[in-house]
């Protein structure tokens, strides 16, 4: 029986040669870029690309695939080239989303540059607002990572994804993933029970913990409140062995998918070797 651990796998050679690689390294859960991750425009996907990709995710026994946003979008952005690409790129996700079956997005809330935070915030709300209307196709939901808040990336706390989802016309449409890199990066301490548990408190008061629906499990290469995301292997960053047991064994996340974006290796052996030392921790 497949469990909720999995990886970040790369399409190389089209969408359906990720789920060989999930297979092959023993995912239960599989997260993918749709399209090139540094490109905006991308060929529309054949009728035969989809059907295989359908097909195969149906043989193969993954509890779920999830995508994840190109890095070249920004839907903070002021109006101009940078968004108008942003919202057009959006749109293809959400389109090709539908399409594959598949009804989640991890997405990066964005960067206000030279605007306030709250000005940005506003602008990806109003952004989703447009999104979700123009792409009835897709009734899905986004999910809004927790980030570490480098530069002036928004989402390096709680309340400003709040605040993304309280300020959209569609709150329903709204989860998160949490980065266990990112989220301690940006000053949440999650490595003792205590600062766990106070974390998954405020994250309850402000968010609610039922919109938390995907992990992203990374130790972190730098400290407690560094505000720089580097990821490392699980174990050995700054993190340690004790957030990912702590999540993995709490109960109100048995079925929440847990997937890894660490240093692959030449062959994504370290993926393998990363699930295993991840499933060790289940008690």
């Amino acid at each position: 029986m497949p469990d909720y651990l999995g990886a970040h796998m790369s399409i190389a050679g089209g969408l359906h040669r990720a789920i060989d690689r999930a297979m092959a390294t023993g995912c239960g859960v599989l997260q993918i870029f749709t399209r090139n991750s540094n490109q905006w425009k991308e060929k529309t996907l054949s009728d035969a690309d989809v059907a295989l990709f359908r097909e195969k995710f149906a043989a193969s026994g993954l509890r779920e695939v999830i995508s994840h946003d190109i890095y070249l979008i920004n839907l903070a952005s002021a109006p101009g080239e940078v968004r108008d690409k942003s919202l057009a790129a959006f749109r293809d996700e959400l389109e090709t989303c539908a399409r594959l079956g598949i009804d989640r997005v991890v997405m990066h809330p964005g960067s206000h540059l030279s605007d306030s935070p709250e000005a940005a915030l506003t602008r990806v709300s109003q952004a989703f607002d447009r999104l979700f209307q123009e792409v009835p196709l897709f009734q899905g939901r986004v999910l809004l990572e927790t980030t570490a808040g480098q530069g002036t990336n928004l989402g390096r706390n709680f309340q400003e994804l709040r605040t993304i989802i309280d300020g959209c016309r569609y709150p329903e449409r709204f989860g998160v993933c949490f980065d266990t890199c990112h989220t301690f990066a940006a000053g949440y301490d999650i490595t003792s029970e205590e600062g766990y548990r106070s974390t998954k408190e405020e994250f309850d008061q402000i968010i609610g913990l039922d919109r938390l629906e995907c992990f992203h499990f990374n130790d972190s290469r730098k400290g407690l409140g560094s505000r720089v995301d580097r990821h490392e292997h699980i174990g050995q960053g700054m993190l340690g062995l004790n957030p990912f047991r702590f999540i993995l064994n709490d109960q109100r996340f048995a079925t929440t998918p847990k997937i890894l974006e660490t240093p692959k290796g030449d062959n994504d052996e370290m993926d393998g070797i990363n699930l295993g030392l991840l499933r060790g921790l289940v008690t």
